[in-house]
């Protein structure tokens, strides 16, 4: 894990709860400042206050991806209050099981929006800044959607894949400036986005089950687990590693 260093700020988007929750935990752990960005405000609260409550430092703002004024105005709070933010995490998702065949293009703008032209807005934000400062890292949540295909997540599985195809254009265009962009691409995990896509906590565990068995390990991931592959991108020592698509899936996909 990263070596403590409490000069190096993160902000996660999506970070109140799941997988975002997780990361912004083990970045504090490893001693950055964290900044949780989300629209779950009271969420986004109470994990920031667990995190301070631990001996890390956390703070938690409202923002949302799919507006562009609410991301300026967001980010100038955070910076205004941590400084700098050297570590992006691209983490804030949404998606709904549907077959294409019976989506629309309000369903694929409110998915794209959300999972893709956010982590584009979220970058072109962050990243001049790392550019000048020659330093900094740029982790984007993908799925392994995005890499085998995934029935009722067309759309979803193309934005997913669309963050790879991004990340690896600005892994090249930033190396030179000491900023790495890599992609973490979970298999399926245990949040509470999957129990509501599954429709409620009786639906969830059945698809939890069902996904379970499919996975070599026989079991699907914990937020934990994901959280683990952004803290080693986001590390200082991780300097010499970009461009990288990393799968936490317990096997399910090996590339």
């Amino acid at each position: 894990m990263a070596t403590k260093n409490d000069a190096r700020t993160a902000l996660i988007t999506g970070g109140a709860r799941g997988i975002g929750a997780a990361i912004a935990r083990g970045l504090a752990e490893d001693g950055l400042t964290v900044v949780i960005a989300d629209i779950l405000v009271p969420e986004g609260t109470a994990t920031a206050a667990s995190i301070n409550q631990s001996g890390g430092t956390a703070l938690a703002i409202e923002l949302d991806v799919t507006d562009g004024a609410s991301v300026e105005s967001g980010l100038k709070l955070a910076i205004e209050q941590v400084g700098q933010i050297n570590v992006l995490v691209n983490n804030a998702g949404w998606d709904q099981l549907r077959p294409f065949v019976d989506t629309d293009e309000e369903f694929w703008e409110r998915i794209l929006d959300v999972n893709f032209k956010g982590v584009l807005r979220m970058t072109r934000a962050l990243l001049p800044a790392m550019i000048e400062s020659r330093s900094g890292r740029v982790v984007s949540i993908s799925s392994d959607a995005a890499r085998v295909g995934s029935s009722l997540e067309s759309v979803y599985a193309g934005a997913k894949a669309a963050i790879i195809a991004f990340t690896k254009t600005i892994a090249r265009e930033a190396a030179r400036s000491g900023v790495t962009a890599n992609v973490v691409s979970p298999g399926p995990t245990d949040t509470t986005l999957l129990r509501e896509v599954g429709g409620g906590r009786a639906g969830g565990d059945i698809i939890i089950e069902r996904l379970a068995k499919a996975v070599p390990m026989k079991r699907i991931a914990t937020p934990e687990d994901v959280a683990v592959a952004v803290r080693f991108f986001a590390s200082e020592g991780a300097g010499y590693i970009t461009g990288q698509t990393l799968s936490v899936s317990g096997g399910l996909t090996m590339a």
